[in-house]
């Protein structure tokens, strides 16, 4: 099985999500199931069919989480070192070079990508552009609304 990349904040966050997932609605959901069985004809019985429906998913979300986190390679970005260089868990400050436009992003793995929040999949095309640039380099990003051309500023490991 190959590793998948995921920032210490980004595993944090999903072993949050397992902990509540088996403590809290795994619970709820066995309770609701009960009560539905106790009102009888489980034929035609909505209540005890969207109780199984939402343990199904319950389910489905803890074996997805655990398979995530078993394959996961944890990265703490204020850890690396690696001499300036754009890589997975750098915050980097680019340039448009046609607008002038100036953004931060931080690049992360695939399950942590939050635009809103500045945090940009490693599998991207403005990432793939990046990774592996110093500052002062120019990258080429071929997006879907056609090539952009960039400068990194700045790169931090935060």
């Amino acid at each position: 099985m190959s590793t998948v990349p995921m920032t210490k904040y980004g595993a944090e966050l999903l072993k949050a999500e397992l902990h509540r997932l088996k403590t809290v609605e795994r619970p709820n959901v066995i309770q609701a199931i009960k009560e539905a069985r106790e009102k009888g004809d489980l034929s035609e019985n909505a209540e005890y069919d969207a109780a199984k429906e939402k343990q199904s998913f319950i389910e489905g979300r803890i074996q997805e989480i655990e398979g995530k986190l078993s394959a996961a390679q944890i990265i703490d970005p204020a850890t690396l070192d690696a001499d300036g260089r754009v890589v997975f868990g750098a915050t980097v400050e680019i340039e448009d070079l046609d607008s002038g436009d100036k953004v931060s992003y931080q690049i992360v793995g695939d399950d942590e990508a939050d635009l809103k929040h500045g945090k940009i999949s490693v599998s991207s095309p403005i990432a793939r552009a990046l990774i592996g640039k110093y500052p002062g380099d120019t990258a080429e990003v071929i997006a879907p609304s056609g090539k952009r051309e960039v400068e990194i500023i700045d790169v931090r490991y935060v």
